[in-house]
């Protein structure tokens, strides 16, 4: 096999072999050898974050090396489950095709492309509604992640109960529930009490997203990059006072922030 691991034409079981080798208990890697599932499962995320990083940044050079890593993960995990005998990288890969064939009959079937994305998105779902009956997931809210990210979870929540009707007719309401809710954390009498209340307000601000059709989490990783775009202004700005933000003053720094925003919209 020391052949395989260096033929680039068969890339899949090029990689398949050096993870195979990695996680030899006699002659792979100590560190490959001790990781499991769940050591390995923080990696995995931060893998996809580093993915949607470098395809926010435009960087095509970058998504290929992540893209790399990202298919590591599951190259990983699929190891380790042959191994325990639970399911092969075949499996796991034949589990997929089966699943994408079966969720798009107007294409590897017999039904018609003639209808709406709309159409095709509600089928979509009475597809992957079926499925969770199968697996015995009967309730609305059965099988929404407990580890994705708040934002998205919330989204994915509210999104199933509306598809029950739970839902709040238009985003008006939603922003009448978050001046409620925006009232009752001032009215908060504890930490505790104030921790729920400010949990309900990102839950609202979630709902609002969704009627709004915005990703919440793209519109905070744009303002994460916006806060951190100007305040390297602010910085650059400071400096040429020969100054740090620690030896500048809440409203020096305010007002070059302003100027750093007009430089923007300028």
């Amino acid at each position: 096999m020391t052949e395989l691991i260096h033929d680039t034409s068969r890339p899949m079981e090029r990689l398949l072999e050096i993870m195979r080798r990695l996680r030899d208990p006699e002659t792979g890697c100590p560190w490959d050898i001790e990781q499991t599932y769940q050591t390995i499962a923080p990696y995995t995320i931060e893998e996809a974050y580093e993915v949607a990083d470098a395809i926010a940044r435009g960087d095509m050079a970058e998504l290929e090396g992540e893209l790399g890593d990202l298919l590591l993960q599951t190259v990983y995990h699929t190891a380790i489950g042959e191994e325990a005998g639970h399911f092969t990288f075949a499996s796991v890969a034949n589990a997929i095709s089966d699943k994408m064939i079966a969720r798009h009959p107007h294409v590897f079937g017999r039904e018609s492309r003639d209808k709406s994305a709309e159409q095709q998105t509600r089928d979509w779902e009475a597809i992957k509604a079926a499925e969770r009956a199968d697996k015995a997931q009967q309730g609305t809210l059965d099988g929404v992640a407990l580890n994705l990210p708040a934002l998205l979870r919330a989204v994915k929540l509210q999104r199933r109960a509306a598809r029950v009707g739970f839902d709040w007719p238009s985003s008006d309401q939603v922003l009448d529930k978050l001046h409620e809710e925006l009232d009752e954390l001032r009215s908060a009498t504890d930490p505790d009490h104030a921790k729920e209340e400010f949990g309900d307000i990102l839950f609202v601000i979630a709902n609002l997203a969704r009627h709004m059709k915005i990703d919440p989490e793209e519109a905070l990783r744009a303002a994460n990059a916006k806060f951190t775009r100007r305040f390297k202004a602010v910085e650059a700005k400071l400096e040429a006072r020969n100054k740090r933000p620690e030896e500048s003053t809440l409203e020096e720094m305010d007002a070059l922030w302003d100027e750093a925003k007009a430089d923007e919209l300028s």
